[in-house]
């Protein structure tokens, strides 16, 4: 199953035929939950990722308002999840969700401090994550409500520091692409996406609101 980018297997490893984030080189140990509650098995792992990841999508696309790192981070932190399943001391779907999502979090607060999305966890198991296909990137930005994102941010620009402010202006009020954001802006496309992703960050309150609005 390939949902918006997920995470492809390099030759040598075939994973598991319903799902894209393990490796059948390192067999899933369970994680040692409550009998009776959700073990990250195969069919566990599985479960929580075909759940989760339009949700980790969309989360990564908010704050990135990019559709590529979102991709890149969704698989990122499916990796890492897999590679620390034994830690999960969780025994329900509710909890699993949230180790996860803690999880993409410190991928998120990373991206942030360094304007590129890691991919060490993929590079341990064997993994590459596909380039997204023609009309991914429209599909992600609608789950996401890009759109509607933009036209509340333009709202709210007076509330950031001058350098974030003409940063997210340039990135989401006038959609210039990061390259042309960078050479405006004088800094390297790292900076610069780093610079636009700290922005949203200090404008959570209204990305928060346009989120619910969306529900």
């Amino acid at each position: 199953m390939r949902v918006l980018g997920g995470p492809r297997w390099a030759s040598q490893d075939r994973p598991p035929r319903n799902c894209k984030v393990m490796s059948s080189a390192t067999p899933i140990e369970p994680s040692g939950p409550a009998r009776g509650g959700l073990v990250l098995d195969d069919a566990g792992f599985s479960g929580l990722y075909r759940d989760a990841a339009q949700d980790l999508v969309v989360f990564f696309a908010r704050r990135t308002y990019d559709a590529e790192a979102a991709a890149d981070l969704m698989a990122e932190t499916f990796a890492k999840a897999y590679l620390g399943r034994r830690r999960f001391r969780g025994s329900t779907e509710e909890a699993a969700r949230a180790w996860l999502f803690g999880i993409a979090r410190r991928r998120l607060a990373m991206y942030v401090r360094r304007g590129k999305a890691e991919r060490r966890a993929l590079r341990r198991l064997g993994l590459e994550r596909p380039q997204l296909v023609e009309g991914e990137y429209g599909r992600i930005e609608e789950l996401a409500g890009l759109d509607a994102m933009r036209g509340t941010l333009a709202e709210h620009l007076s509330r950031l520091a001058p350098a974030q402010r003409r940063a997210l202006e340039l990135r989401v009020v006038r959609e210039l692409p990061y390259p042309d954001v960078a050479d405006r802006l004088g800094i390297s496309e790292q900076a610069a996406r780093a610079r636009v992703s700290r922005a949203l960050r200090a404008l959570g309150s209204a990305l928060d609101g346009v989120a619910a609005a969306q529900r």
